[in-house]
């Protein structure tokens, strides 16, 4: 799976996106992102980044590079749904509910 550059912090750290997981400086940061707005901290971050609109862990993001990660995210996930282990498991799920509303277990 491709890793997806979305930026480099002031100090050089890269925030990368791999699969369905956000990592900064090659270290897991988080698997979201979370609405600034909707964050318990908001006024802080904004005082710090006023143009902050979605945050990945500890990381601010801006409007384009949040919409950088959703589209890195659509990619990856496209990429694991096509692949045939993922519809075996698609087939597996809808056959074991299928024979549970006919009542069988």
């Amino acid at each position: 799976m491709a890793t997806t550059l979305i930026k480099t912090t002031s100090d050089g750290r890269k925030l990368e996106v791999s699969g369905l997981a956000i990592l900064f400086d090659g270290q897991l940061e988080a698997f979201d992102l979370t609405e600034v707005k909707m964050h318990p901290n908001r006024r802080k971050i904004w005082e710090v980044h006023p143009e902050a609109t979605h945050i990945a862990g500890r990381v601010t993001l801006t409007k384009e590079e949040a919409e950088a990660v959703e589209a890195a995210f659509k990619k990856a996930e496209a990429e694991i749904l096509a692949s045939p282990a993922a519809i075996n498991e698609r087939f597996r799920i809808a056959m074991m509910w299928r024979a549970r509303s006919e009542g069988i277990e």
